[in-house]
């Protein structure tokens, strides 16, 4: 099976990419540029793991995405969240965190784009980093939606290209847990809504990686 990646840099769509490799070829790697915060550090970080695995990669602007959103992922006038450890499987209060950095139909655009380059190189995939914990909030994240996407890509695409996530139905520890068994390398990864020098540790996803590499640990999983 040949696949096109979309490849933010963090934590999902890395380890969904290593196995991606495990399952067949790896075509490219797209990485996607709407005026994010951490744009640069996500497109380094993609660009620097695409290198490591040997694969090609390529960038696509699209400015006009910023241009309809308010938010705080683009926007540098509004707040990003910062949950604490113990708000995150709060599901009302994760849903807030979740609002707030929401861009309009992002997913279902990122993945008609990959599916066009999918269709052109003869791919049969679209591989993404979704996962079970975010799909509580995050609709575009979950199994029904991945679902309904390639019941959509059945009739957009000729060669019938689906979506697959090899993370979806994992949590952040076990994805971690699945990374670490394929060996990913976790220095090079950017999972920050900033795009500072160093990872915030604060953010929503920071959260999550800390706390899933600290289960991680001390369950001494993917060892």
């Amino acid at each position: 099976m040949k696949s096109i990646v979309l490849l933010s840099g963090g934590l999902d769509s890395t380890v969904s990419m290593a196995q991606a490799l495990q399952e067949g070829k790896v075509e490219l790697c797209l990485t996607m540029h709407y005026g994010q915060r951490a744009a640069q550090r996500e497109i380094a970080a993609a660009a620097t793991l695409a290198a490591h695995y040997h694969l090609k990669h390529r960038v696509i602007k699209l400015p006009f995405l910023a241009g309809i959103t308010d938010t705080a992922l683009v926007n540098t006038g509004r707040v990003v969240p910062e949950p604490r450890p113990e708000d995150l499987d709060d599901l009302e209060k994760a849903a807030g965190t979740a609002a707030r950095v929401w861009v309009p139909n992002r997913n279902g655009l990122f993945i008609n784009i990959a599916a066009c380059f999918a269709e052109a190189l003869g791919c049969d995939l679209v591989v993404t980093g979704f996962n079970r914990e975010e799909a509580a909030t995050f609709p575009d994240n979950s199994l029904r939606f991945i679902q309904a996407i390639n019941q959509s890509l059945a009739f957009s695409t000729a060669s019938g290209v689906r979506v697959v996530s090899y993370t979806a139905r994992l949590n952040k520890t076990e994805i971690v847990a699945l990374g670490r068994r394929l060996g990913v390398p976790w220095h090079l990864i950017w999972s920050c809504y900033y795009g500072g020098e160093t990872m915030c540790g604060r953010c929503e996803s920071c959260r999550r990686l800390a706390r899933a590499m600290a289960a991680a640990d001390r369950e001494g999983v993917g060892f």
